[in-house]
């Protein structure tokens, strides 16, 4: 593999080129912006790169980016990234444009460049050095690109449910993200944890906003609102809807030992996010255990009312709003934890508070000793020169369910170009050059790796 490796070397201003290209085209989502110009810049470059590439149209959504590159064996891997990226805001913050691509201190800044283009530029990238050196692949490789990953991914389980026959069968899935923890190790993760995310809405107020003195006699929406969402988790973090914690699985012994050998350095993260201490005041094992292995509630945002700039407005609101979302272990259900909270506010006298689920997805997981595991497993060693940190889960969420666990494929994380401070969804998001070049090279040998592993 050396000849590969050093190919990579080689090329690398215009790999580096090619993740600019990507970053310093908009994708936003959430905004509508760029984000068809995107997906045909990826088709075009997974076609430069070898691949047989097209968009697959989604009624209402936006396209997913398709690309099959043939290879010799019999394996077959599934990539799966995302083109989409958060939005930029607020701009004031960042040091540079965030959609200029501009490299100094030895990384790259963009929005996006972290999560995710980085991997999908390193992943394509990564199939034209095996080509341009060696011809074809030693295994067949599958790109899946969506655009609607920042939103939530609400069109693609429909996508996969017309398009199995087209993304299956496969031996084992890669899937977005990857990259270095604030040890400089390398960290793998078997799973998400699932995500159901509702806004509650409060409109049993007067038909309009009211002057604030008329609070005497008219009942107060954000009141209201507050006082449904107390009800959902007291200051022992404990989730209080009924029957919430009824699926959620124990870690395994395995599990618990793969967590056990994972070290989290506790005062560095502490002091690189300004914080004083952790809830509940956790530490050690329980707090790793709680971390990975527990649901969680969160109120994202809570709006009405006069919220702009200026000493004062005293306003009634006749409506108010929150975006809760509660992150789900194995084996919960996203449907099924909707359910429950509408149940919740019904028994607690808010049956008026309205719920509207904007995102459900599975939490997923997938065993450590998979063959795909243990391929990226020895890459890591190889590449990097340690032992790299496997963990069952990570606290973030994602597709990989309905694209992975529920058709039967094994999935895990990239030796990608992450680190713990690359701002993802924030300002100045940024990776390090040689960990994308490190990323490029990684999934080169992942071919190979994989192609030969046994089941």
């Amino acid at each position: 593999m050396n000849d590969i490796l050093t190919f990579v070397d080689q090329n690398r201003d215009r790999y580096i080129g090619l993740l600019q290209t990507a970053c310093r085209q908009p994708s936003i989502s959430t905004q509508g912006i760029g984000v068809l110009e995107m997906a045909e810049l990826a088709r075009r470059m997974l076609t430069e790169a070898g691949a047989e590439a097209r968009l697959s149209p989604i009624d209402g959504g936006n396209p997913v980016v398709v690309g099959l590159v043939r290879g010799t064996g019999p394996r077959v891997l599934n990539l799966y990234n995302h083109y989409d990226v958060q939005p930029p805001e607020p701009l004031e913050l960042w040091h540079s444009d965030p959609f200029g691509a501009e490299i100094r201190d030895g990384r790259i800044w963009a929005r996006g460049v972290a999560d995710n283009k980085c991997h999908l530029v390193a992943r394509i990238c990564a199939v034209d050095a095996w080509r341009q050196v060696r011809g074809q692949l030693p295994l067949t490789v599958r790109f899946i690109a969506e655009g609607e990953e920042e939103v939530g991914s609400p069109n693609l389980e429909r996508w996969v449910h017309d398009h199995r026959a087209e993304i299956t069968p496969a031996d084992g899935c890669i899937w977005e993200g990857g990259g270095r923890d604030f040890n400089g190790r390398i960290r793998l993760s078997c799973g998400l944890k699932g995500i159901c995310y509702v806004e509650l809405t409060s409109a049993r107020g007067a038909n309009t906003d009211m002057h604030s003195s008329r609070a005497t006699i008219v009942p107060n929406p954000l009141w209201r609102l507050v006082w449904a969402l107390g009800t959902l988790k007291g200051p022992d973090e404990r989730i209080q809807i009924a029957g919430f914690y009824d699926r959620v699985l124990p870690p395994t012994a395995e599990e618990q030992a793969a967590l056990d050998a994972v070290p989290f350095d506790e005062a560095n993260f502490l002091q690189t996010f300004g914080l004083d201490g952790f809830l509940l005041g956790l530490s050690g094992r329980d707090l790793k255990l709680k971390d990975m292995f527990q649901p969680t509630c969160t109120v994202c945002g809570l709006w009405g009312g006069y919220t702009e700039p200026g000493r004062l407005k005293t306003v009634l609101a006749n409506r108010a709003s929150a975006k809760v979302d509660f992150r789900l272990v194995p084996d919960q259900d996203p449907h099924e934890v909707a359910r429950r909270l509408r149940a919740h506010l019904d028994a607690h006298g808010f049956a008026d508070i309205e719920v509207q689920v904007l995102a459900a997805e599975h939490p997923a997981r997938t065993a450590l000793d998979a063959p795909i595991v243990r391929a990226v497993q020895t890459v890591v060693r190889r590449l990097h020169g340690h032992e790299p940190m496997t963990v069952p889960l990570t606290p973030g969420s994602g597709p990989m369910y309905v694209l992975c666990q529920a058709l039967g494929i094994p999935a895990v994380s990239s030796p990608g170009g992450g680190h713990p401070d690359s701002k993802g969804h924030a300002p100045n998001e940024n990776i390090y050059v040689e960990d994308y070049v490190n990323a490029i090279k990684g999934m080169a040998l992942l071919f190979e790796e994989f192609a030969k592993t046994q089941t």
